[in-house]
C-alpha cells in the first residue's frame, strides 16, 4: 500500500467510500452525500490551504483518504488542525485508517501545526477512537447529544493530539 498525496483523478472514488459513510455510519454527521464536484471543491480549498489531502492506494484502487482542515477559521487558531479519515467498507479493520493517520501527523508536523484534534461521531465509534489512541491521542472530552442522525441522538467525541513542540514554544508565524 502506498500513502500518497490525493490527486483530481481519485476523487469518484473518494466520494464513493465517503458517501458510503453518509449513508450507513454515524462518524460524519452529513445526511446527503456530497457529489463529485463538491468533493472537488472541498479538495481544492485544503490543499490551497497548504494542509495535507492523502489517499491510500494498493493495485491502482483507493481503499481510503485523509485529511486535515483548519480546526476554525478565525487567525488565533491557525497552528489547529481537525483531521478526517475515511476507509473503504471492504478495507476497514486493515490499518489503512492508523497508516493514514500517522502519515497526516508526519505532514503536518513538517509544516509546523501544532495540535491536531479529532472530532469523532458517535462516542461508540470503537475503530476511529481506537486508530486515534494507537497513534497518540488523547481524550479530551465528549459532546452529548449534540447530533441527529438515523433517529437517534449522537455524541462527539474530541481527541487531542500535540505535534512538534506542541505549546511549548511560539510558532514561527
Amino acid at each position: 500500500m502506498r500513502i500518497r498525496a490525493l490527486e483530481d483523478d481519485d476523487l469518484p472514488a473518494v466520494q464513493a467510500i465517503y458517501a458510503h459513510h453518509v449513508a450507513t455510519s454515524l462518524g460524519t454527521f452529513e445526511t446527503e452525500p456530497p457529489d463529485v464536484n463538491e468533493m472537488r471543491a472541498r479538495h481544492a480549498g485544503i490543499v490551497q490551504a497548504g494542509l495535507p489531502y492523502l489517499a491510500a492506494e494498493l493495485d491502482g484502487q483507493i481503499l481510503g483518504y485523509a485529511y486535515a482542515n483548519l480546526f476554525r477559521p478565525r487567525a488565533a487558531y491557525r497552528s489547529t488542525v481537525e483531521d478526517s479519515i475515511y476507509v473503504a467498507p471492504e478495507a476497514v479493520g486493515a490499518g489503512i485508517g492508523q497508516a493514514l493517520l500517522t502519515e497526516l501527523i508526519e505532514r503536518c508536523t513538517a509544516l509546523g501545526v501544532r495540535q491536531m484534534l479529532a472530532v469523532i461521531g458517535d462516542s461508540q465509534n470503537a475503530a476511529s477512537i481506537g486508530t486515534h489512541r494507537a497513534c497518540g491521542f488523547a481524550y479530551v472530552g465528549v459532546l452529548t447529544s449534540v447530533g441527529r442522525k438515523f433517529d437517534r441522538w449522537v455524541d462527539v467525541v474530541i481527541m487531542q493530539l500535540a505535534l512538534g513542540s506542541g505549546d511549548a514554544t511560539p510558532p514561527s508565524t
